[in-house]
């Protein structure tokens, strides 16, 4: 039986992370702008969200003001289990 993907990123330690971007447009440099992002990334190096950031840096013209980050574990030790035996019915 082989496992998803995204059943092997939780157990190495993905979660999931929700950023809001603040930001300036270059037309409008005093009204800030927020953009939400949500995506599986691991903490605390989160390599995702640093990989969408310099793009955003590279590729978009409006300047980041500030990120701000939740993240949350999506499988925490309580959520995990080995059965300890077996129930067979019929």
């Amino acid at each position: 039986m082989k496992t998803s993907s995204d059943f092997e990123k939780r157990l190495l330690g993905y979660g999931l992370l929700t950023a809001e971007i603040v930001y300036r447009l270059p037309d409008h440099p005093r009204f800030l702008q927020s953009f939400l992002l949500q995506t599986e990334d691991m903490a605390p190096g989160f390599p995702e969200l640093t990989r969408f950031l310099d793009f955003w840096e590279k590729e978009i013209e409006g300047r980041i003001h500030s990120v701000r980050v939740a993240h949350q574990n999506l499988i925490e030790p309580v959520d995990f289990r080995y059965a300890d035996g077996e129930i067979v019915l019929h």
